[in-house]
């Protein structure tokens, strides 16, 4: 009796588990746990970078996938909440890619319908890395999300907090690199 109880248990669990499935996310500007280089790196607050988004390509997309959103996040930042230094949303699901420099304000390389959202420095775009001088190196977490919903609608003035909320309720998949950095 027992086992029976697990099997069904397991039966009615693997759709669940299987909702969430495993994507790949690579780049031609990023390799998963090497630092940031100085295209990724923000041009303000005494960092010289160039403050270009990666270029970012998503492979083994699940089933059911109706739009993306693609995030930058940096966990390790001293605000007690993280810092979000990039949100798009509402990312065509036929587009699996996102160009070198698609952050730049304005979303002129988005693809159609994409838009992003205000990031922590202020400005709706991609706000590169910039780690306080002497700072152990710094996760910066840049993940794609498969979504089941063709569109998040958020308000204009919308944080990259209430955009991750609604991007968490819709994923059915998502993929990340992970980038230490303590570049100054």
């Amino acid at each position: 009796m027992k086992i029976k109880t697990i099997t069904v248990a397991l039966l009615f669990a693997l759709p669940t588990f299987m909702s969430q499935a495993a994507m790949t996310l690579t780049s031609q500007n990023i390799t998963n746990n090497q630092t940031l280089n100085n295209q990724q790196l923000f041009n303000q607050w005494g960092c010289t970078g160039k403050n270009e988004s990666p270029q970012l390509t998503w492979t083994d997309v699940p089933a059911g996938t109706k739009s993306f959103a693609v995030t930058m996040y940096d966990p390790d930042a001293p605000t007690g909440s993280g810092w979000w230094h990039w949100s798009v949303i509402n990312i065509p699901a036929d587009v699996h890619s996102l160009v070198e420099g698609a952050g730049t304000v304005g979303g002129k390389a988005l693809p159609k319908g994409a838009s992003m959202v205000t990031n922590d420095f202020g400005f709706k775009g991609f706000g590169g890395a910039c780690p306080p001088p002497k700072a152990k190196p710094h996760n910066y977490q840049i993940t794609v999300y498969a979504l089941n919903t063709a569109n998040i609608k958020l308000p204009e003035n919308a944080s990259p907090a209430l955009a991750g909320y609604n991007i968490l309720a819709h994923v059915i998949g998502k993929a990340r690199l992970i980038a230490p950095t303590n570049a100054r």
